[in-house]
């Protein structure tokens, strides 16, 4: 007498395949500007109080280099860049300087781990951290070109071009700082890197074009910060060029396009190390 097993009767296939249970069905992935939104307002809430103190700090350096500059520049187009060029000075401090350093401490410390556990495109990540930083330049920026307009009396009327500068520039330097923190390979190299350019930043946009060097001209224009200083410093001019300001700031929102990519490509690097 053979004993045939359950298992390979017809009938208790059947069965063993109605209950055998089904996959789980995953849920939809995080769409990229309701992620971005949420790191964005973390960030801000997070970096609102320790933020603000280097805020004022670089607000009042970029006063006191337009003071000084005071008695060396008279008016004219030099005014005009030292004035614009302080101005997006004060994003470049926070954009460039404080991102490479945040980007640089966070890889160092393992927080990059953090977001990579969470469910959020590594754009929406670089993107939020580099709009909250951004948005701590605003007062700043708009306080350090209106002191500059009235200290070497240039017109006030276009003050409202930074409303295309800040964010245009911002995104171009925040990218930079984000690829400068994520890329080095210790945070004391993002920290130095991060000083370097914002070092680029004040002798390359306040100083005047046209008392420099040409093989230095040519390091300024690949500066991305040029391209926010003359769109802001054309327009304190009696008759701005509109075309020329759109250009300029047309080649800063590209720019910025570019730096965000090689910063979240950077991460998409750091976060699987």
């Amino acid at each position: 007498m053979s004993v045939v097993p359950a298992d390979v009767l017809p009938g208790a296939v059947l069965a063993a395949e109605e209950t055998a249970p089904e996959p789980a069905v995953l849920g939809p992935r995080a769409r990229l500007w309701p992620s971005l939104a949420a790191v964005y307002r973390a960030q801000l809430s997070r970096a609102r109080v320790a933020r603000i103190p280097l805020l004022f700090v670089a607000t009042f350096q970029s006063v006191g280099i337009m003071i000084l500059m005071r008695g060396v520049v008279d008016g004219g187009s030099e005014a005009r860049a030292v004035v614009a060029g302080s101005a997006v000075l004060v994003v470049a401090f926070v954009a460039l300087n404080l991102l490479a350093q945040y980007f640089g401490q966070l890889r160092a410390s393992g927080g990059l781990d953090h977001y990579a556990t969470l469910p959020v495109p590594p754009a929406a990540v670089v993107l939020g951290v580099a709009g909250a930083y951004a948005s701590f330049t605003v007062p700043g920026t708009v306080v350090t070109a209106a002191f500059g307009c009235v200290l070497f009396g240039l017109p006030l009327t276009h003050l409202w071009v930074l409303a295309a500068v800040i964010p245009l520039s911002g995104a171009a330097l925040a990218g930079l700082g984000a690829a400068l923190g994520l890329l080095a390979p210790r945070p004391e190299f993002a920290t130095l890197l991060g000083q370097l350019g914002m070092s680029a930043a004040l002798l390359l946009g306040v100083l005047p074009a046209e008392r420099m060097p040409e093989a230095v001209r040519v390091v300024r224009d690949l500066l991305p910060s040029t391209y926010g200083v003359e769109a802001l410093a054309r327009t304190f001019a009696p008759r701005p060029d509109w075309a020329l300001v759109l250009g300029d700031l047309a080649v800063c929102g590209v720019v910025g396009v570019l730096s965000l990519a090689v910063a979240a490509w950077a991460y998409r690097r750091a976060a699987v190390r």
